[in-house]
């Protein structure tokens, strides 16, 4: 297992864009993500099961409710849980209701995390997928944990899935802005 370990069983939420490497970073972490049921999602399945991670079947779009209890069955046998918390198609940094969700129903806590890279190759596509270049070097930054009570009503949702999102977007600027530090003695390099 890699030196970045995340706590168990957390829901952790992350931007699409950094998938990547975060999958790089938490391979063999047995992490269980939320997959789309397409045909698409097939190949990503078994490529993410070869890596370590557990594939859990739906998107936001199609099969969410069935996949949402999936993840709540991989919470409650004690493994994390990830969701690109934007995908499958968007928009880019907007934060889906899924963890929040979750995170109510299991009684488990959310936390937002964000992989910055130093040198990637940015595609032109809805979520500017970044793509690690040899060499380059990651600045993974995991925010505070935050447990949505089980009797929150709908405004208490509301302000959690805004303090997700406000979580998310300190992780992302945090680690955008300090990944060119990485090697130096504030952030030492952690070989993976």
């Amino acid at each position: 297992m890699p030196d970045a370990t995340f706590e168990t069983p957390v829901i952790y939420s992350f931007w699409h864009r950094a998938v990547f490497a975060s999958t790089w970073l938490w391979r063999k972490s047995g992490i269980a993500v939320m997959v789309s049921r397409s045909f698409d999602g097939e190949y990503i399945a078994r490529i993410i099961e070869k890596l370590g991670f557990v594939a859990v079947r739906g998107s936001s779009s199609r099969g969410g409710t069935s996949a949402l209890l999936g993840l709540k069955s991989r919470l409650e046998q004690g493994s994390s849980v990830a969701f690109t918390i934007d995908g499958p198609r968007g928009p880019k940094y907007v934060a889906k209701p899924g963890p929040v969700l979750l995170s109510r129903a299991s009684a488990l806590p959310v936390a937002a995390f964000y992989v910055a890279l130093s040198d990637a190759w940015v595609l032109n596509s809805w979520d500017a997928m970044m793509i690690p270049k040899p060499f380059s070097k990651a600045l993974a930054r995991i925010g505070a944990k935050m447990l949505v009570p089980a009797e929150a009503d709908d405004v208490q949702m509301a302000e959690y899935h805004a303090k997700l999102q406000a979580a998310l977007e300190r992780a992302t600027r945090f680690a955008e802005e300090n990944v060119g530090r990485v090697g130096s003695a504030e952030f030492p390099v952690i070989k993976n």
